[in-house]
């Protein structure tokens, strides 16, 4: 990710994309993008699997990423082959990619850089990927639709082989194996694994396939269908509350630190801004799937750790029953100085729970210099939760107040 140029350019056009890059005191590029306004979280590949749900991204991208794509018995490959969508494509720019042209000014030697590409032209057969394209300094490869072409060539080729009893979805604190995440079954060669999905916006609040099928335990489309609806009904009373929430560009980056199945982002997907949306690792964390599948974005947490990213990075953050979530987990004001970090001065905090935890929260929340006040829930005064609304002060320790 260069300060995510690419997802800027592409946010531009309502196409979301997820930059990461490591952390990085000198170019700190996940803290300039989301200054920048552009979605982007600290990440590497190294020894486990990166934090998002299998077949989650329509396209992967790496422009002198510096990534060695062909070491490790292509363990990187295989971890962009998991979060890749069925038919998805992987784009890889840089070297050694028309070294034919560069091969001087990267000062490596031409056999090098040719044994480099023969290397992952090598590592994406493997895959079963098809070369789509190569031109000027761009190549291109696309995910099959379902593996009943690549079962069969395990016969010949043997590595990497299908790996067998994991959770294709579990990737928090999971090691990468050389080993290829099957697909869904299907019936046909012609089907799309998992279930096609729907042209944008129509996937926006379409039934999610993992849903359609049942795969998420308990989750039914009729469950789903209600809470897209509950949540325009609460961002709604969430704008006639917060004045500022409907004023335009107010507010562009956002959090929502317990999202379910993204329903608020789904709220606020006609308004310019966009929403990061985090599934606790505690309780249900089978959903995040289901957020790729309507063409959000988000990430795993454990919110008794830090969040990966940089400090002053969100306008606007959401907790929807995450104290309550973590009760018995974590300490409350572990919780609230993480959200704190995180928030940028004069940004807003929505929190959404029970009256006698927010009185609670309120309490430490004075005591952090930031202005709240407790109101009612949407269906009024009578239902015991509640909404905590809160703003950052601007302060410094030069403050005659401290």
């Amino acid at each position: 990710m260069q300060v995510a140029s690419w997802g800027a350019y592409l946010l531009s056009r309502n196409i979301l994309a997820m930059s990461f890059a490591p952390r990085d005191s000198h170019e700190a590029q996940v803290q300039f993008a989301l200054e920048r306004g552009v979605p982007a979280m600290i990440g590497v590949l190294a020894s486990n699997r990166l934090t998002y749900p299998a077949r989650a991204f329509d396209m992967a991208h790496c422009s002198r990423c510096l990534i060695p794509w062909q070491l490790y018995d292509g363990l990187y490959l295989i971890e962009v082959d998991r979060i890749l969508r069925p038919g998805g494509y992987w784009i890889l720019s840089g070297p050694p990619i028309n070294w034919k042209k560069h091969w001087k000014g990267w000062q490596r030697t031409r056999a090098d850089l040719n044994a480099e590409q023969q290397a992952i032209e090598s590592v994406a057969k493997s895959l079963c990927w098809k070369k789509i394209k190569e031109v000027g300094d761009i190549a291109i490869w696309q995910k099959p639709t379902n593996h009943i072409h690549c079962k069969a060539s395990r016969r010949v080729i043997k590595s990497p082989p299908f790996c067998s009893n994991k959770n294709p979805d579990a990737a928090w604190y999971e090691k990468m194996e050389a080993c290829i995440t099957p697909l869904p079954e299907v019936s046909d060669i012609k089907e799309v694994a998992g279930g096609e999905l729907k042209k944008w916006p129509q996937r926006l609040t379409a039934v999610p396939p993992r849903i359609a099928s049942g795969s998420i335990e308990g989750v039914t489309a009729e469950m789903f269908n209600e809470d897209t609806k509950l949540w325009k009904k609460r961002v709604g009373h969430y704008k006639s509350v917060i004045s500022q929430f409907g004023q335009k560009d107010r507010y562009r980056n956002l959090l929502d630190m317990n999202a379910r199945f993204g329903g608020f982002a789904a709220a606020l997907a006609g308004d310019p801004m966009w929403v990061m949306n985090m599934v606790p690792t505690v309780g249900n964390s089978t959903t995040l799937g289901v957020i790729y599948e309507r063409g959000l974005i988000g990430n795993y947490q454990d919110w008794c750790e830090g969040m990966s990213t940089y400090p002053r990075t969100y306008d606007l953050i959401h907790a929807d029953s995450v104290f309550s979530l973590y009760k018995d987990r974590c300490e409350m004001d572990a919780i609230l100085l993480e959200m704190d970090r995180i928030l940028r001065p004069e940004g807003t905090v929505i929190i959404r729970d029970d009256v006698d935890l927010l009185v609670k929260i309120k309490s430490v929340a004075d005591g952090m210099r930031w202005n709240s006040q407790i109101v009612d829930h949407e269906d009024g005064p009578l239902v015991r939760e509640k909404l905590l609304l809160v703003v950052k002060t601007y302060w410094t320790l030069g403050d005659e107040k401290q």
